[in-house]
């Protein structure tokens, strides 16, 4: 326990501002996202940005891959969320996967993490590919699951939190470490978040759609 308080403070006190805004900005993004606000999106882009950077000075080539894949699924995001098919609402609704987007969500996450093992494995220095790759196909499924607004982006969020926790330690990246503990927390909640709002939305606009059917 010593070793890892001792290893925290050390971090905090050697972390560059860089890291500083890259730790804020994610932080707030994540929060934005869990209250389904639109400013998920401008606050992550300036926090994956900076980190596409510092995965880069730290080996962690398939993190720096997935930060640049945030940039392009972010820009993607923003446009899909103000642009519902629906003229009544603002943003698109919070939905849950069907069958074959679930089949589409193993695929991604299978063959990502296939992709990204071989080529860290074969082609890198990477001291982690295993981990690297784990979290990172994760992170694909979860930001991309995200930009569609599926409730389940927040399961697969977790899983790359709780994976990345020890990983950035490991790497005495501790302030994103804890980072991570905190986003862990705040997918817990976005979840809860968003699986209301999504029960609400259903009660609320169900009958309406019904009725259309209907007539």
């Amino acid at each position: 326990m010593e070793y890892i308080i001792d290893g925290i403070v050390t971090g905090v006190l050697q972390t560059t501002i860089l890291e500083w805004i890259a730790v804020a900005t994610g932080l707030l993004s994540v929060w934005y996202s869990m209250k389904e606000n639109i400013w998920v999106y401008p606050t992550g882009i300036v926090s994956v940005l900076i980190y596409v950077y510092i995965a880069y000075i730290y080996k962690l080539y398939a993190d720096m891959g997935v930060n640049f894949y945030y940039f392009i699924m972010s820009v993607y995001g923003w446009y899909y969320w103000l642009h519902p098919k629906s003229d009544d609402r603002e943003q698109v609704r919070v939905t849950m996967n069907n069958k074959t987007e679930n089949l589409i969500s193993a695929a991604l996450t299978i063959g990502s993490f296939s992709i990204l093992y071989f080529v860290l494995s074969n082609f890198t220095d990477s001291d982690v590919p295993f981990w690297d790759s784990l979290t990172t196909c994760f992170a694909i499924l979860g930001m991309y699951l995200m930009a569609r607004k599926k409730l389940e982006s927040w399961v697969a969020w977790i899983i790359t939190d709780l994976i990345s926790i020890p990983l950035y330690f490991y790497k005495e990246l501790v302030l994103t470490s804890f980072q991570f503990l905190v986003f862990t927390i705040i997918a817990v909640g976005g979840y809860i978040s968003w699986k209301r709002s999504m029960e609400e939305n259903n009660s609320k606009f169900k009958p309406r759609e019904e009725q259309v059917e209907a007539t």
